[in-house]
């Protein structure tokens, strides 16, 4: 894989623009999904098994079969094969109540998800903070159906089920209440991240990663789509301190920067 993964790269330094300057990242074989925030980088593979990045090493987590796992504000979470949420408090995976398919951490100190059902939930900073492994959680149903959901501090973004993008100006961490969607128009999308700075990166349905520029505090909703050229087709995004992740469809990890 590694050999694919170099000569992938030499032709993707032939093919794009240098605007962003991608390598491979450090090895992850057969990765699924990343999301970084605050720092820190987390990462699943293919078989479900959660990974946590320090230095150029991956490290594995305690096994709780995750398929999604997300790190910001409001700590660490993730969500099982089986839907399950889990909390990593103390060195392990501790079980909260509820059900979810896909999980943001990247709030101000809540938590949003969206379950099987593509309805979607948030958890307020009282929730957040407060669990350390017992007791049961409060999930608050928000008015909206979503199949993948993000959240930063200007606002947090969605794709719906027929790839449409969102946007909600404001979440009260202490209530859950928001501001009423708008939508984004211009890209079909599968999924969406927003960075810890706001920033906004996304898939559209054919595996093109684009950036939504022109973000500022008193324009939530930004400007315009950039695409960021990749020569291969990608499934996952994230970013964090000026540092873009990125996952191909073939589980290969690259890391961009600007």
């Amino acid at each position: 894989m590694k050999t694919i993964a170099a000569f992938l790269l030499v032709l993707c330094h032939l093919a794009i623009s240098h605007a962003w300057n991608c390598k491979v990242g450090p090895r992850l074989s057969y990765a699924s999904q990343i999301d970084a925030g605050q720092g820190q980088v987390v990462a699943t593979d293919r078989y479900n098994r959660n990974y946590f990045l320090g230095g150029s090493s991956w490290y594995r987590l305690p096994s709780a079969s995750l398929k999604h796992v997300t790190v910001g504000h409001a700590g660490m979470w993730g969500v099982s094969t089986s839907n399950y949420i889990y909390k990593f408090v103390a060195g392990s995976w501790a079980r909260a109540s509820g059900s979810l398919k896909q999980i943001d951490a990247g709030g101000n100190l809540f938590i949003v998800g969206v379950n099987t059902g593509h309805q979607t939930f948030c958890l307020r900073n009282s929730y957040t903070l407060g669990f350390k492994g017992t007791g049961s959680l409060s999930w608050t149903r928000m008015p909206t159906n979503l199949k993948y959901y993000s959240c930063g501090p200007y606002g947090c973004w969605g794709v719906d089920t027929s790839s449409r993008v969102y946007l909600t100006k404001s979440v009260t961490p202490s209530s859950c209440s928001n501001s009423g969607w708008t939508r984004i128009s211009g890209l079909a999308l599968k999924m969406v991240e927003v960075g810890s700075d706001g920033t906004v990166f996304g898939v559209t349905t054919s595996g093109q990663v684009y950036q939504r520029t022109g973000i500022a505090s008193s324009r939530p909703q930004g400007t315009r789509w950039t695409k960021v050229p990749m020569c291969m087709t990608m499934k996952h995004v994230s970013y964090d301190l000026g540092k873009l992740w990125v996952v191909s469809t073939s589980g290969l990890v690259l890391l961009c920067t600007h």
